[in-house]
This record gives structure tokens, sequence and C-alpha cells, in this order.
């Protein structure tokens, strides 16, 4: 009797005036929270270091991010997504309530109950996407809505995803890239990757190895492609200094690594992605086909600020490409426009089978 009171409580709009609405893009490299009326106010890498002696959460987020790699025994840095799904619950529970009460702390609410929406990528399964629900819940949300990353990608870069149009979105990620074709507030062609900027940083892991006999961790891989990464030349050659351990001698080792071969490390895991897009026109109904040689195909997300992706994807699909506005919060700004047309949120968010 209590439990079915205190859920109708939590249900009821009580909890309104000391919650925020949350949008939160759940992702394997980032987390972004969008609040309602405020904008984006956390943007911090999804890792937590926890003590494993006491189980203590140590840090989360960017303080995190500095133990990588540098941790003693009994200090364990997680990244409790993987491929752009829950991987460890707990701490994925644990991480979302630290971000929730961050972001009420210049508030004073002694319960913060907000409604959540959270990104989920296109190919999850029905259990992935209830653990996705039972995280949030045990963090503190009053009330879930789980909606495709691909669709608040869409909605955040102001497409009419409701119209009898087609609008061609490609959303890579740190662990998924998801290519779709929405029309009518749905899905109409899509094809789903569990790759994408986490491979290219371990693309670049294994070239240095194999070429230079060299071994670097994951956070230099990925400030190789950030600094120096392209898909096609830069309008003048770069070369960067990077330092790791020497495989054959063991010691400290340092070697310059230019463009074009970060380039070449990259460029598998690039081929597929852009085979894929052709795949994904393929399928897709020829009267699509034709709105979208019209308006084009939008990138979004942290891979659409690979250097000349844009224009690669367009010289092998032979449709304009283009980089939405601050592609890395895209999907997070998507969340913002959801809770302000509650009867859109209805059309596009997506309800779990599993009880």
């Amino acid at each position: 009797m209590f439990k079915n009171f205190w859920q109708k409580l939590l249900s009821s709009k009580r909890f309104s005036r000391f919650s925020h609405d949350l949008g939160v893009d759940l992702g394997t490299k980032n987390t972004l929270v969008y609040v309602d009326q405020k904008g984006i106010i956390i943007n911090e890498p999804s890792v937590v270091a926890i003590n494993v002696r006491t189980t203590e959460i140590l840090e989360i987020g960017k303080e995190a991010k500095k133990m990588v790699g540098k941790t003693p025994s009994h200090i364990q840095t997680i990244k409790p997504l993987v491929d752009g799904v829950i991987s460890d619950f707990e701490v994925t529970e644990k991480m979302m309530k630290y971000f929730i009460k961050k972001v009420h702390n210049e508030n004073f609410s002694l319960l913060p109950r907000p409604r959540i929406i959270v990104g989920i990528p296109l190919d999850i399964t029905e259990v992935e996407k209830k653990a996705v629900e039972d995280a949030a819940k045990a963090a503190g949300a009053r009330k879930v809505f789980l909606v495709e990353e691909i669709m608040a990608s869409a909605i955040g870069a102001r497409l009419p995803v409701l119209e009898a149009t087609a609008n061609m979105v490609v959303d890579m990620g740190g662990g998924t890239t998801d290519i779709a074709v929405i029309s009518l507030g749905g899905v109409v062609a899509f094809k789903s990757l569990r790759f994408a900027g986490n491979e290219l940083d371990n693309n670049i892991i294994e070239y240095i190895r194999e070429e230079f006999n060299l071994l670097i961790g994951e956070q230099l891989a990925e400030d190789i492609k950030i600094r120096v990464g392209s898909v096609i030349p830069f309008p003048e050659p770069k070369e960067i200094e990077i330092r790791g351990r020497d495989l054959l001698y063991g010691l400290p080792k340092a070697i310059n690594v230019s463009d074009a071969q970060i380039r070449e490390a990259m460029s598998r895991t690039v081929s597929k992605i852009v085979d894929n897009i052709k795949l994904t026109l393929e399928a897709t109904p020829p009267e699509l086909v034709a709105d979208i040689y019209e308006k084009g195909i939008f990138l979004t997300g942290g891979g659409a600020l690979l250097y000349g992706l844009d224009k690669l994807i367009s010289q092998a699909a032979k449709i304009p490409v283009t980089v939405v506005d601050d592609p890395l919060t895209c999907m997070a700004r998507g969340t913002g426009l959801l809770f302000a047309d509650e009867k859109l949120l209805e059309k596009v968010m997506v309800i779990p089978t599993i009880a």
C-alpha cells in the first residue's frame, strides 16, 4: 500500500517544483546533460574511478578521466558504457545520480526527482532498453522517456521529422555510428554500427605499435586523432610528436607521425562507415531517395568533427553532406526541444516491451 502511494506521489507534478527536467546524452565517451530552460550544463567523460577495496566512488567525469592509465592496483577507472549500451549497471546508476545531484546543487532540493529523457542507440535489445530505464529510475528520476539518439539529433538539428519527407542523419559518436532515414516521425531505413570514435582510437594505437614498435595509451590516441586526424589531406601537411614505450627495449621513446600516416591508420574503419551509408541509401524507398538527393545528408555527433568526413561521404554517395551546428551537443539540444513539445515527445518516445 505504501509502495503504491509513493509511486503515485513520484509521478505527480509536486516534485516538478524542486526538480529540473533533464535530457541525458549517455554516451560511451562523454555524458551531456541538458537542463530545461538552461541549456547544456554538464559535458563530462563517462568515466568513474572506484577504490576496489572499499567499493568507494573516488571521482566521476573529468577528474576520473585524468586517472585513466595512471592508477595503482586498488583503484580502477571504469567506463560503464560499451558500444553505446550499459555494461555496468551499478556504476552507470551512480554516475547518473552524481550528475543529477550536480545539476540540483544550486537549488535547495532535498530530494530531486526530475523527469529525464535518455538517448538510446537504434539497434539495441529490449533488455538493454530496460537497463537504461532502470538505471535512470534508480538514479532518482521520477519519470523516464527513452528516445532514439538519431531521432533526438535530427530534432536538435531542427529537421522536420514529422513531415512526409526524408531526413537522412549519420550520428557518429564514441561507441556507435547510427545511420538512419527518418520520415513521418519514424525510422524508415537504418544501419547501426558498433564502432565509431573509439574504434578510430584503437586503429591509431595498433598502427603505431605495428609500424613503430611503440605502445601508446587511449588518451594519447584520442589526442592524436583530434589534432592531426583527417580523412582527406589538409591544405598543409601536419606532424605531431608522440611519446610512448618502446616494445623492443621497454624504454621511453619519442617519434614524429604525419597526418598521412594517421589517415592510413583510420582508413579501414572510415571506409566501413562510408560503405554502410551507401547500403542504407540502397535500402531506402526511391521517393525518399529523391528527397535525400535534394536535401542531402546531415552529420551529427563527435565524429562529424573529423576533418574532411563530410566531403568524403559526399564524394562517395554523390549527395551533398552538411555538418550540423555544434554536432557534439545536437542530441542533448534535441531533448530540450522535446520537453518543450510534449506531443512530439509522445510520438517519438520508445517504450520497452519488458515490464
